[in-house]
């Protein structure tokens, strides 16, 4: 049998036997949970790749199969989850419905899997279906008995995405006369110049799911009120699937840049640059590290539209460097966030600080996390940026772009200090002198993804190896690559690894100057240990900023704040609302009144039939 099946299968049984096993055994359900994932990867990793599966059901052909493309997302999407549910187990322990949670939890991972290795439109909006249905129920984990307002705001969302995608699926087999997606790409869908209306469905469905603005609404409560385990894997990957989407669909102007298709690249690019801006400047007010992370992945996401949308090579090798990045530090720092709010009951940066002491281990997750985030070199995020850069000012000499992308990335290291100082270097307050560090099961899939933003940085050849294998795949020819340098039109070489260990190097004599000069006479202090100008601290007392941290900001970009896209919609829903209302009143329940519809619908078609029926 087919493994990619066989790999399904598992993961199907294995949801239904962690669901029945949380009724007898509850400290089981996470470790079956995580075994069941355990098996189905390392099954998929020693099987190799088997031919296509095909499935006829109904006179239609099922098609799933594999390419260095999907692969790629697939590597993402299992090695990430597979710490995530590590990471899950202490972190859900003691809570409710644990089946109701894991069973979820892993048909999500298989829709996300059946989304990357389906090559029919039909196999793909069926895995899309059940990827967004069993994330729908781990949005409202908890809210268990009514849907707040956050599950029922992604829902709404991902219903417009899945007819917008519907209504393209099912034009394509008219126009086109199949559902295979490769053939329909030979045969021009995606070309932007007959029948663009196709494209612009997918993308909208596609669009939603990566968060880009203004149909971004959903994703700041969807991710903060998610569990945070979870929500690792539905900001690091499964927002991944919006961008494989994009991707494919502009695997056409990859190969052949059609000028219709550069059309909507410019547009896309722009939505993308404006999602980055917009999630950064939000991120920035946000009192809660949960909402902060929530608007900051929307803002990384923008940068990973942008990058696609530029159509060279360097833009998308970012874009998919960026993909697994952003998968690793916003993963990790959402492991984070889980972490601070189980040990200390809050993630409110108003109520809680100082814990570097208490949770240093999390602090050095957090730290690495934030670093790459903002594109410090060393680190990963730094290579993802540069090749960014180079990409909008080199290949496609977008110069406005560059500059909106370099203030949101800018912003984007006040909001990385915001969340490491309110959380980690603040004043410690009594409430959390009996705090400890996260358990080593939560700690282990933090670390390493810190890792990856370490390692990746001083060798991002890691990355390019597979990214330049996924490009060959979606229009491009050979890419160059090196394990660890990185070069530019200008005949500039730079070595990450040199670098690298030049910074450690540095960092390391500093921590040990501080640390054996005067050894002997230092004493340890806590953080109110302090004076201020002679007048003597009393009980009770903050020493420190956490609230109105970036007033003086706030103040000035206050006309950005203005700017709130869930009014708008909000105001479209209540005038749809209205209109229907109103069309209601036709529907009176008297048989004359139906009788005089017919009639009108007949005068209607015999005085415009040589318009109708011509």
């Amino acid at each position: 049998m087919n493994s990619l099946a066989i790999i399904l299968g598992i993961l199907f049984t294995g949801s239904f036997l962690t669901f029945s096993i949380d009724t007898f055994n509850r400290k089981l359900t996470g470790w079956t949970a995580f075994a069941t994932l355990l098996i189905a990867t390392i099954y998929f990793y020693t099987t190799g790749n088997d031919a296509d599966f095909n499935l006829q059901v109904g006179g239609i052909t099922l098609k799933w199969g594999l390419s260095a493309f999907r692969l790629f997302f697939i590597n993402i999407v299992l090695i990430l989850s597979i710490l995530a549910l590590l990471y899950s187990i202490e972190y859900m322990k003691g809570k409710a419905r644990l089946g109701y949670f894991y069973a979820s939890f892993i048909m999500t991972i298989l829709g996300m899997l059946g989304v990357v290795i389906s090559k029919d439109f039909v196999s793909l909006f069926i895995f899309w279906e059940i990827m967004t249905w069993s994330s729908f129920l781990l949005i409202i984990y908890n809210a268990y008995y009514k849907i707040k307002t956050e599950g029922l705001k992604y829902m709404v969302f991902s219903a417009i995405g899945a007819y917008a995608m519907l209504t393209a699926i099912v034009f394509i087999y008219h126009f086109y006369g199949t559902f295979d997606i490769a053939t329909a790409i030979d045969k021009g869908v995606f070309s932007f110049e007959n029948h663009a209306f196709i494209p612009i469905f997918l993308a909208l469905g596609f669009a939603i799911k990566a968060a880009v603005m203004p149909f971004h609404v959903w994703a700041p409560s969807g991710y903060a009120n998610s569990p945070m385990s979870f929500t690792s894997v539905f900001s690091g990957a499964m927002s991944k699937m919006g961008v494989f989407g994009l991707l494919l669909i502009l695997s056409t102007y990859y190969a052949s840049h059609t000028p219709g298709a550069y059309v909507f690249t410019q547009i896309l690019a722009w939505m993308g640059g404006i999602t980055a801006v917009m999630g950064t400047i939000y991120a920035l007010i946000q009192n809660d590290a949960k909402k902060l992370l929530a608007y900051s992945s929307i803002a990384q996401l923008g940068y990973i539209v942008v990058a696609l949308s530029t159509g060279t090579k360097l833009g998308v090798m970012a874009a998919l460097f960026l993909a697994v990045l952003h998968a690793a530090f916003k993963g990790a720092l959402f492991m984070v966030a889980g972490a601070v709010e189980r040990q200390a009951g809050t993630t409110d940066m108003t109520k809680i600080s100082g814990l570097i002491r208490k949770m240093p281990w999390t602090f050095f997750v957090a730290l690495v996390s934030v670093i790459s985030l903002a594109g410090v070199p060393p680190l990963g995020g730094f290579i993802g940026k540069w090749l960014l850069y180079e990409a909008l000012i080199t290949e496609s000499h977008n110069y406005f772009l560059v500059i909106v992308i370099f203030f949101s990335s800018t912003a984007a290291f006040l909001y990385a200090y915001r969340f490491l100082f309110g959380l980690f270097l603040g004043q410690e307050e009594k409430e959390t002198e009996n705090i400890k560090e996260a358990p080593l099961t939560m700690l282990i899939p933090m670390v390493i993804l810190a890792l990856v933003s370490i390692i990746t940085g001083a060798m991002p050849g890691f990355i390019f190896k597979p990214a330049a294998a996924a490009m060959q795949n979606i229009g491009f020819s050979s890419m160059d690559w090196q394990m660890s340098a990185l070069s530019n039109v200008w005949g500039n070489n730079v070595d990450m690894s040199v670098i690298g260990s030049f910074i450690s190097i540095v960092f390391v004599l500093i921590f040990a100057f501080l640390t054996l000069k005067g050894r002997k006479t230092t004493r340890k202090v806590g953080t109110k240990d302090i004076s201020s100008s002679g007048e003597l601290w009393q009980e009770g007392e903050n020493w420190t900023f956490q609230q109105d941290f970036y007033k003086p900001f706030e103040r000035a970009a206050s006309p950005l704040y203005k700017l709130k896209m869930n009014k708008i919609w909000e105001d479209l829903g209540n005038a749809l609302e209205a209109f229907f209302n109103f069309s209601r009143r036709i529907y009176t329940g008297n048989g004359q009144t139906y009788a005089m519809y017919v009639v009108g619908f007949l005068v209607l078609l015999i005085l415009f039939r040589d318009y109708i029926f011509k």
